[in-house]
């Protein structure tokens, strides 16, 4: 056989192995994440709950997700374990105050502008009056292609 003809088989192969080899690896990096778990550790699972880990078994971990509220969840379902700083700051809101270094923007556009004149309602005119204004939805007669009933089709009654 020709070197030509088995390149792409070759390539194909070699291929295939590396991609096994990385998810080998990522399985391995799992598993070690898992194996490191203790109680009192806060984990997230791959449903994205946050949890306090509170017994481990064999094949499933006790968590604790409210206090008082014990659930078993296979260790297969723990998507990271997380440390105390970054467990604290995402479930109880702790951690260092970094509002100090962030600029504070406003909620609206009017703290940005600097008029300092009173604000008017330009929705009125001052020089018009208070006639009453035209109801322009309704038809006060029916025109020549609508019925002088008033039925319009698909209404009971309607020829």
């Amino acid at each position: 056989m020709n070197l030509v003809t088995l390149l792409p088989f070759i390539v194909l192969i070699g291929a295939m192995f590396l991609m096994t080899r990385s998810a080998k690896k990522k399985q391995q990096a799992a598993a070690q994440m898992r194996n490191e778990m203790s109680p009192g550790t806060g984990v997230r699972t791959i449903g994205g709950m946050y949890a306090t880990v509170k017994e481990i078994g064999e094949d499933t971990v006790t968590l604790e997700v409210a206090p008082g509220v014990h659930a078993i969840y296979a260790k297969n379902s723990i998507g990271a374990v997380l440390d105390d700083e970054e467990y604290n700051r995402i479930v109880h809101g702790t951690g260092e105050d970094l509002s100090l270094d962030t600029p504070v923007v406003p909620d609206d556009a009017s703290s940005l502008t600097a008029t300092d004149a009173p604000k008017t309602d330009l929705t009125k005119d001052a020089d018009a009056d208070e006639t009453p204004k035209l109801d322009l939805g309704k038809a006060d007669e029916p025109k020549g292609d609508e019925p002088k009933d008033g039925k319009t089709d698909g209404e009971a009654g309607a020829k």
